[in-house]
């Protein structure tokens, strides 16, 4: 099932929305990362009590709007703890991982033009190299919080 699944499309009305919902439910109920799917969507505020428009580890918009009232307590104590310093690595990598991915490849070096895809074959090691220090620092962090072990 596509992630675009999961989320209704704009413009899509009630009756074309409703079975691509269930179908979504029915997912979720069965998956076996439903509960941290959940916890993250919790965590990173997804869910509006007036729009219908998603389903995140089983539940609703409205529903995980709700779940996050009941829970405001302890998600602001989750949040403020995803905010430690691997969380402020991983910001960091990322967005650096995404700035070097939308530069622009045109470079001068002693006032001749570098190849385009001298800067690329750079550019993609660089992000790679990024790219694995971000799973290393996520693999981490869901070790230390219980869901899987290290590879």
């Amino acid at each position: 099932m596509s992630i675009d699944a999961f989320f209704r499309g704009d413009g899509e009305t009630d009756i074309e929305w409703a079975p691509r919902r269930t179908a979504a439910l029915r997912v979720c109920a069965g998956c076996p990362v439903r509960a941290a799917c959940e916890e993250l969507a919790l965590r990173n505020g997804e869910g509006d009590p007036d729009a219908d428009e998603i389903v995140r580890g089983g539940l609703t918009g409205p529903e995980l709007a709700a779940a996050r009232v009941d829970h405001a307590v302890r998600l602001a104590v989750a949040v403020d703890a995803d905010r430690d310093t691997e969380g402020s690595q991983l910001d960091t990598l990322m967005t650096q991982r995404h700035v070097l991915a939308t530069t622009s490849t045109e470079r001068v070096r002693d006032g001749k033009r570098v190849p385009a895809a001298l800067v690329q074959e750079e550019h993609n090691v660089r992000i790679r190299s990024l790219s694995v220090q971000i799973a290393q620092v996520r693999t981490a962090r869901r070790v230390r919080a219980g869901w899987g072990v290290a590879a």
